[in-house]
């Protein structure tokens, strides 16, 4: 087939050394993932290079285990000894001088007809450029992706706190048969969970550009935040300012507002004088945890104190009175 063994090792995603037993093992659980009856529309155009490529792949390991290349497998003793060897004596072992060809070994039989491997060889084989002009494709591509299609998902910060459903449309470049390059919009959903952070990622894996040889891109959208009126996040907390006229920071105040959830809350103020800088922590009342089932940050609710201006000198001796002694 034409390929070096490594190209094969590294499309069925196993080591050089790996055993006949574990080769099979790999190549029956890619082409259960990789059928292409098992993909929609969207996926399959990969599906059935990858499908395609895998079967080459373990057809051309069958071969070399025929003809010696590889494994050694069905030589003369020196060789079995040799197998033995580069096994850990699993498969040399016990076999004695000589191994025999067996129905029973997948490494020294051929694939019997209609299996995929056998199949795939005769839409394969080396007179059909087609075929194998789809395989060096693939198999370049292994390297190569099409660089993703990145977007923003915008998200406000009652979305991020409650979660919700959104609907992103985007353009990606889709490759047609003929092998020219046409614009598609795509829509896609997009579950929002409570909890979800700025920088975020959403993956939609082989929904983003086509390229003619490459490996679909993936489509990657990132969260980001809208700026909030009122609360600001920070981790799994929301920070609140409030400014506190400097009358009510010292004799008394409240205020209301209501929570992301739309709760509405009351804060009173009258048993304590607001100082510059004071903040009243609210336990459990900030952003969901997604980590933590059932857990939320807190809700701290920082006041500003709102000093005058200016004082009139009847102000001003009022206050020296009033305050004289209290500090």
């Amino acid at each position: 087939m034409g390929n070096p063994p490594e190209l094969y090792h590294k499309i069925l995603n196993i080591p050089k050394d790996t055993s006949p037993q574990e080769i099979r093992a790999a190549y029956k659980n890619l082409v259960k993932k990789w059928h292409p009856d098992k993909h929609p529309p969207s996926s399959k155009p990969e599906a059935e290079a990858r499908f395609k490529a895998i079967s080459e792949a373990y057809e051309a390991l069958l071969d070399q285990q025929e003809n010696r290349a590889v494994f050694g497998l069905c030589n003369d003793g020196r060789a079995g000894e040799r197998a033995g060897g580069a096994f850990g004596g699993g498969l040399g072992a016990g076999v004695g001088p000589r191994m025999e060809r067996t129905r029973s070994d997948d490494f020294c039989t051929r694939s019997a007809p209609g299996t995929p491997a056998r199949e795939f060889k005769k839409v394969y084989s080396s007179g059909n450029s087609g075929g194998r002009r789809a395989f060096a494709e693939f198999s370049s591509s292994i390297m190569r992706k099409a660089p993703p299609l990145e977007r923003k998902l915008e998200c406000t910060l009652e979305e991020l706190c409650r979660g919700c459903k959104k609907e992103v449309k985007f353009t990606r470049d889709v490759v047609t048969k003929n092998g020219s390059i046409v614009k598609k919009e795509v829509t896609q959903a997009v579950v929002v969970k409570p909890g979800w952070r700025k920088g975020k990622q959403v993956v939609f894996e082989g929904m983003g550009d086509q390229r003619p040889g490459c490996l679909p891109a993936d489509a990657i959208f990132t969260v980001s935040e809208k700026k909030h009126p009122t609360f600001k996040r920070v981790g799994n907390d929301l920070v609140l300012k409030a400014e506190v006229p400097l009358a009510g920071a010292l004799t008394g105040w409240s205020f209301s507002f209501r929570l992301l959830s739309g709760k509405k809350v009351s804060l009173a103020f009258q048993d304590e004088v607001v100082c510059p800088g004071f903040e009243k922590v609210i336990r459990g009342e900030g952003m969901p945890i997604p980590e933590q089932k059932g857990a939320r940050g807190d809700l701290k609710v920082k006041l500003e104190v709102v000093f005058p201006k200016e004082l009139t000198d009847e102000q001003r001796a009022g206050l020296a009175e009033i305050l004289k002694g209290s500090c």
